[in-house]
């Protein structure tokens, strides 16, 4: 009888701290899907934003090579908060491509 009492405790706790969110945030972050055409095809991202701020960036879909150079971008678009950062040398139109995705995910908000 303790360990029902405990487990039924236990769950009663978990779920306190849970709250119903609509589709595309998470608790209070809005997320937004953005595309851009990259060297070899489309680049797909999700961009995580409070308010006016960008706080995560994520690639979803691309046929890119170059993703570490993506990466990199998406570590400053959130370092600065805007698309308007230069593009990496020798992935030009990779992050281009990125960088668009980024700012179309943003328009959406």
């Amino acid at each position: 009888m303790k360990y029902i009492f405990l487990s039924f405790l236990t769950l009663l706790i978990i779920m306190s701290g849970c709250a119903v969110l609509k589709s595309g945030q998470v608790d209070g972050d809005e997320i937004f899907t953005g595309t851009g055409q990259g060297y070899r095809g489309p680049v797909t991202v999700q961009v995580m934003m409070n308010g006016n701020q960008i706080i995560d960036i994520s690639i979803i879909d691309s046929a890119e090579d170059r993703f570490a150079a993506m990466e990199e971008l998406a570590d400053l678009v959130v370092a600065y908060n805007s698309v308007n950062i230069d593009v990496v040398t020798g992935a030009t139109e990779s992050s281009r491509g990125f960088l668009e995705a980024v700012q179309n995910a943003i328009l959406k908000k």
